[in-house]
């Protein structure tokens, strides 16, 4: 069966530029080096893009750097921009604040297959621990057995199994729609499916649900979901949540959808079209 050849890795940020060097240095030290980053940029200062130029300095794989002007939350407008930005036919989102692990790339290669996506997994961080990953350039995924054990009871990881076991590629496949683990923080997607249904919507206003939008108008489109629990974790690391002024609505609009199988975004990746690709 065909896999993905070259992957974009689209990482959406927002002003938090250590976070991100930390996402982006987990990224350099993949297994699988087949990859593309483009850094999808929801309107950072100038202290990212400094920090973005810093790693592409010696990034050992292509990395680009998208931005839009700080209008408020845009992160699907920011992963649309990267998405058009990326050459790789295979997409994986994956949030600015979520360090992959040594084997991300290369596991969920072996989880892409041709009318499918998967919505990865995450493992939470404790404030306590984040600070001092940050603050000490901790390899967290170079982590051993017992390290991972002691950090989960102190309670610094909110789960460890998943990052211990991992199983094959059976029994991932739901054949109905779910909002169950539904993270854009971790989610991959072929592009020709992402154009099929016009990319994330624009449309959703604040913070939440625009991924499970995505995933409804995917099934509704013929593509069906599989779990990439135990295969795909990222570790998490922890902030503030944000405001969620809009989730209730933003639900609605959801449910609805997944109701009247609405397969198009109002306003998506054709909306782009003719701007200027980045370097």
């Amino acid at each position: 069966m065909q896999q993905a050849q070259t992957i974009s890795v689209v990482i959406t940020t927002y002003n938090r530029p250590d976070a991100l060097a930390a996402v982006v240095e987990a990224c350099f030290l993949q297994d699988d080096k087949n990859f593309e980053i483009i850094i999808a940029d929801d309107g950072s200062t100038a202290n990212t893009r400094e920090c973005i130029d810093r790693l592409r300095e010696r990034s050992p794989v292509p990395l680009k750097h998208v931005w839009q002007p700080d209008d408020g939350f845009r992160a699907a407008m920011a992963r649309n921009r990267g998405t058009l930005a990326a050459t790789g036919d295979y997409i994986i989102f994956l949030d600015g604040d979520c360090i992959p692990q040594r084997d991300f790339i290369a596991r969920h290669r072996a989880l892409a297959r041709p009318g499918f996506l998967v919505s990865g997994s995450r493992i939470l961080l404790s404030p306590e621990l984040t600070r001092k990953v940050l603050d000490e350039h901790i390899d967290l995924p170079a982590m051993g057995v017992f390290d991972k054990l002691r950090y989960r009871l102190r309670g610094d990881l909110n789960k460890v199994l998943q990052l211990l076991l991992h199983w094959p590629d059976l029994g991932r496949v739901r054949r109905k729609f779910s909002w169950r683990r539904i993270k854009s923080c971790n989610l991959a997607v072929w592009r020709a499916d992402l154009e099929k249904v016009n990319g994330f919507d624009e449309s959703f206003l604040g913070w939440g649900h625009e991924d499970s939008d995505l995933v409804v108008r995917l099934f509704h489109a013929g593509v069906l979901r599989k779990d990439g629990a135990f295969a795909t974790e990222v570790l998490h690391l922890w902030h503030r949540e944000a405001q969620r002024d809009q989730e209730s609505s933003n639900r609605k609009l959801v449910l609805e959808r997944a109701a009247d199988k609405t397969t198009q975004a109002t306003r998506g990746l054709r909306d782009h079209a003719g701007e200027a690709t980045p370097g």
